[in-house]
């Protein structure tokens, strides 16, 4: 059997930058230990293991106190991986489900009481595909039912052929890495303006996570922070940001953690804005309880 390959750096340096308290990573993953959560069979990418024990030490190396994982799609439907993880840091750490889209109303109910606050679909070429339009429409008041949301991976090239119908879906949409936008394109591009306007609809959110990969350019992506703070700036109450660790199909060598968090000054360049996307922000999406 090939041997794995590992997508996280493994000494990343600390950030200077000093988080709020209460700062919240709202986009990470966790793979394996494939010996106890095995990778989906039908799932192209299977990486080294990231367990949970690695995320823990990047959080408490950095000053996170809160966190959303989001279910991998090499784990598929099996959520067990994501589940064991919240467990262990119980209410500070919530996630993101993989589903089908017709799935059971107990499924789902399950799934909250785990501490799970949404189902994420994809929309990208390296990706099993997500739901159609007909069944996010059937989906959508089922996963408002639930208080849960809806989390879109699209690449951005399908951000104006989906918008019409996510703007008007009775359920809180969030759109994962800044719709994945190509920062060399600049900012007048027609995908980041289809954003934007989607953006408009106030039930949507978005994820200014994923810097690293919208750019172009080796760390520290000063092509794509701007594109970040545009959208923070023009809708500071619904954005929240996260890491992505631990970088799954990442272009290159994985990204050094601590470059990551040392870009939030530049995308969130006051401290209310900073204070809005890692503290204020989260509970209002996810439903995080107070931090003791």
């Amino acid at each position: 059997m090939a041997e794995r390959e590992l997508t996280w750096h493994q000494s990343p340096h600390t950030t200077t930058v000093a988080l709020p308290r209460g700062a919240a990573d709202c986009h990470c993953h966790v793979f394996g230990p494939a010996a106890v959560f095995p990778f989906a069979p039908e799932s192209k990418f299977k990486p080294a293991d990231a367990p949970c024990e690695a995320l823990f030490a990047l959080h408490d190396q950095m000053g996170i106190d809160r966190c959303v994982i989001v279910q991998s799609g090499c784990h598929g439907f099996d959520n067990r991986v994501v589940a064991d993880a919240m467990a262990r840091r119980p209410g500070r750490y919530l996630g993101i489900a993989l589903a089908p889209p017709d799935v059971r109303e107990a499924t789902i109910r399950d799934l909250d009481a785990q501490g799970f606050r949404g189902v994420r679909f994809n929309y990208m070429s390296h990706l099993a595909p997500g739901a159609s339009p007909d069944e996010l429409r059937a989906l959508a008041p089922r996963l408002a039912a639930q208080g849960w949301h809806l989390q879109v991976h699209m690449e951005d090239a399908l951000i104006a052929e989906l918008a019409p119908v996510l703007a008007a879906l009775p359920v809180t949409v969030v759109i994962d890495h800044i719709g994945r936008i190509d920062a060399s394109r600049g900012r007048d591009q027609p995908e980041f303006e289809a954003l934007m306007r989607l953006l408009e609809h106030d039930h949507v959110w978005c994820k200014v996570s994923g810097s690293e990969r919208a750019s172009r350019q080796d760390a520290p992506y000063a092509d794509a922070t701007p594109f970040a703070r545009e959208i923070v700036e023009t809708y500071p109450d619904r954005v929240v940001w996260g890491t992505d660790w631990p970088h799954p199909n990442f272009r290159s060598d994985p990204p050094d953690d601590g470059d990551l968090f040392d870009l939030l000054p530049q995308i969130a360049p006051t401290d209310a804005l900073l204070a809005a996307l890692l503290v204020d922000n989260p509970p209002k999406l996810y439903g995080f309880k107070e931090i003791a």
